[in-house]
């Protein structure tokens, strides 16, 4: 598959089936010591606006586990940085990498990139999406839930990046997805109108409790995204009541999981005892970041 991935909805359904078969087996073979160096020799060009984590390791070790390797390139010291034109860096990045992953700001920005790579591009984050985690994230319900498709899925907090990407995976999968946000905190209008254009299912609304209710899977996010630092203390306000905590999760389903993409602001949108708690699956959802993108890195990439 020669193609780009900036968004869940690039993915057909049977495509994303695909991916979560090659992320099991690449996770098994990962855990028994088998080799798997299906990129060898290949070169992912990873490029970073933004502070990264799970993001960076993630996929710099996962390259190196599939024979390849993870070039790493903080945009304030290219030349991107000093103003070089987006299709300029992705016409020179494309003639020295197999493919490139992008973790910036602007949506618009990586598909700019991406119209003048012929190379795949992969976005590691934007404002607008953050795929490759939703990936992960419905991988680890597959571990632990089997049947993904067929459950009531539960967002509470901001209609940011992840909510987006939340709505595209309903869109793709066709599961259930509730979104229990504040007034004016939203998730992109317009990703919401494409997909229920698409035929999801797809329920807004203000109460948190009413999202939570019989929910199988419940998930999170900071409430203030990187870039939002100096509205912190405006939305712990306006997010007050829209914590995951012992009361909510009650209200779900007996064996529902609890999911967050992390870092965590703890005891804000979820409490300490949830993060550690038996239902949640946090930890073992950052692992499956890595088998995840190593699955959507050797289907892109492999020639």
């Amino acid at each position: 598959m020669n193609k780009d991935f900036l968004a869940l909805s690039d993915l057909s359904l049977e495509e994303l089936d695909g991916i979560f078969a090659l992320t099991k087996e690449l996770k098994q073979k990962q855990k028994e010591g088998v080799p798997h160096q299906i990129l060898k020799g290949q070169t992912l060009g990873m490029i970073f606006e933004k502070s990264s984590t799970r993001t960076r390791v993630s996929f710099e070790v996962g390259m190196y586990q599939l024979g390849g390797h993870g070039l790493f390139l903080h945009s304030g010291t290219t030349q991107m940085g000093r103003g070089e034109p987006i299709k300029d860096t992705a016409r020179v990045m494309a003639g020295y990498c197999d493919g490139v992953m992008i973790r910036t700001y602007s949506h618009e920005a990586i598909e700019e990139f991406a119209e003048y790579s012929y190379v795949p591009v992969i976005n590691g984050l934007t404002d607008m999406f953050h795929p490759c985690q939703i990936v992960a994230d419905i991988f680890t319900v597959i571990e632990h839930k089997e049947n993904y498709r067929d459950l009531k899925y539960c967002w509470i907090g901001d209609g940011n990046n992840m909510a987006n990407s939340w709505i595209n995976a309903a869109a793709v999968t066709g599961f259930e997805l509730r979104i229990a946000t504040p007034k004016g905190y939203e998730p992109n209008s317009d990703v919401l109108a494409k997909a229920q254009q698409a035929g999801a299912n797809i329920i807004l609304t203000n109460d948190p409790n009413a999202a939570a209710e019989g929910a199988d899977v419940l998930n999170t996010d900071v409430w203030a995204s990187m870039g939002q630092e100096d509205e912190q203390q405006q939305r712990i306000k306006a997010f007050a009541g829209f914590q995951i905590n012992t009361d909510l999760l009650k209200l779900a389903d007996p064996e529902a999981i609890v999911l967050h993409c992390l870092p965590a602001h703890r005891n804000e949108e979820i409490t300490d005892a949830v993060i550690e708690g038996p239902q949640s699956v946090i930890f073992a959802e950052a692992e499956n970041r890595l088998h995840a993108q190593k699955a959507i890195m050797a289907t892109l990439m492999e020639r």
